[in-house]
């Protein structure tokens, strides 16, 4: 059992540095789509000014904070399953397995968000809560569609990491 949980520490750590560098280049890719997203709303949010010379290393900081600890609680509770494997080696194989599905899920999500948001949301003529001064109103919805699918995204990932390593343990068993 303690090899099981070294290895939870360890899978942890590895989602939450995997979970930060896709939070850092996903912030990227949006900031790409609307500036305004988040010189207007992110940035505003987490309470950071993105000077000229910094903003590109500013919208990464802000990925990073919005990810880690998405990345701490969807790998805590998939290894907490994988602790249910039948040895350290196979909850190894299965909870590494679920991680790199669902980074793949909330990556996959993330571009659905992207033509959902061009397609469908930005098409949409409702009266959000949107900055006041906003000039490409459309790419800002693209990119807080992009947002929202990608958190959505790791939670559907999480749910199919649990069935994941459920399916292996049970196949295991028999």
């Amino acid at each position: 059992m303690a090899k099981k949980i070294g290895l939870l520490i360890l899978i942890v750590i590895i989602s939450i540095i995997l979970a930060s560098i896709y939070g850092i280049f996903h912030n990227q890719v949006s900031y790409s789509i609307s500036n305004e997203y988040f010189t207007k709303f992110k940035l505003e949010q987490f309470g950071f000014v993105a000077y000229p010379d910094t903003v590109i290393m500013t919208i990464g900081v802000v990925g990073f904070l919005s990810t880690w600890w998405f990345g701490l609680l969807i790998r805590l509770i998939n290894g907490i399953v994988g602790l249910f494997q039948p040895t350290a080696k196979i909850m190894w194989k299965n909870t590494f397995g679920a991680t790199i599905r669902t980074l793949l899920i909330a990556i996959g999500f993330g571009m659905v968000g992207v033509l959902v948001g061009k397609f469908v949301i930005s098409n949409i003529n409702a009266n959000w809560n949107l900055p006041a001064d906003l000039t490409d109103r459309k790419s800002f919805l693209i990119a807080g569609t992009m947002h929202n699918f990608s958190y959505l995204g790791g939670i559907i990932g999480l749910i199919y990491g649990i069935k994941y390593q459920l399916k292996i343990k049970k196949a295991n068993a028999q």
